[in-house]
């Protein structure tokens, strides 16, 4: 019978697999892979001001081109999603409201899709619902306006809400379920503002109107630092920044929503200046920089712990 040599025996023991090797090594199994994780809040300094990002969602959708890119042709979107190393069956999608702790007030950026939600990624960035002070609603599609309310009454039973009248108004004439649960409830508790129109001491209103008829963005100023909350102006960070003229099927008004697009991607590139999107990957935080016809996205790393 031919015998087998330590110099082969080693060989293959080498190509088991490493947990086999392991478990062999210390006669127990190997560990139980956990999953994968995202982080739920991410928290930065903006002069004065703390701002937490809050992951209240994160969802696969199939079929992205029914979603982005609605008026070009599909070689072009495969093409254009090759080049950025996406594929083109699938998208992540990502749900961040915005909380800021101006020192004085505790001011909620949009509520996702139900109180339980944004009251856990409340509660997750160290704060609880009754110590919110304002919200503050950008517009009212479904994953904004979710968390107002539930079944006992409004989430955030110590705030006052704060939203944009053109906005407000056009919902108001439209038959939305939506809007009449969530939002109209509240209306004798809400203050209503305009382009322009502070909500507190260095926090503004920015009208971006399109995506909804009065989309509303907010800027942040504190102790010389500037970013922008820009909500849903773009709501993908390379079919939306790199083509902002393609067409998005949320986008109420495409036109009117491409042109603030490229406003508002213009402003931030050329001031250098940080932003949140609520639809871009968490923690949602980066900067547009001009490349070719449109925008690049440029993660934030490091520039605001400075």
């Amino acid at each position: 019978m031919p015998t087998l040599s330590r110099r082969a025996a080693l060989l293959g023991a080498a190509t088991l697999p490493l947990t086999a090797q392991l478990a062999r090594a210390d006669g127990h199994a190997a560990p139980k892979q956990q999953g994968a994780q995202i982080p739920r809040v991410n928290r930065f300094q903006l002069g004065a001001f703390e701002v937490s990002t809050l992951l209240v969602g994160s969802r696969t959708v199939e079929g992205p081109q029914n979603i982005f890119g609605m008026n070009v042709d599909a070689e072009t979107f495969a093409t254009a999603s090759a080049e950025a190393h996406l594929p083109t069956d699938k998208a992540q999608f990502f749900f961040t409201p915005t909380l800021v702790n101006t020192g004085k007030e505790l001011i909620l950026f949009d509520t996702g899709f139900n109180a339980g939600g944004i009251t856990a990624a409340v509660e997750a960035a160290g704060y609880t619902a009754d110590q919110v002070s304002h919200v503050v609603i950008t517009h009212m599609h479904g994953d904004h306006i979710g968390g107002l309310t539930h079944d006992q009454g409004a989430t955030f039973k110590n705030a006052a809400y704060v939203t944009g009248q053109v906005e407000f108004d056009a919902w108001a004439k439209m038959e939305n379920d939506g809007f009449e649960a969530k939002v109209r409830p509240l209306a004798d508790q809400t203050r209503f503002v305009g382009d322009g129109d502070s909500v507190a001491s260095g926090v503004n209103a920015v009208a971006a109107f399109g995506h909804t008829p009065g989309h509303m963005t907010y800027m942040l100023e504190s102790e010389g630092k500037q970013l922008l909350l820009m909500a849903d102006s773009a709501n993908h960070y390379v079919w939306s920044l790199a083509y902002p003229d393609w067409e998005v099927k949320f986008d109420r008004d495409k036109a009117a929503a491409a042109a603030s697009r490229r406003k508002v991607l213009g402003m931030l590139a050329a001031e250098k200046m940080p932003f949140v999107g609520y639809h871009m990957p968490f923690p949602a935080l980066g900067y547009a920089e001009t490349r070719g016809d449109g925008f690049h996205y440029v993660p934030h790393s490091y520039q605001l712990m400075l």
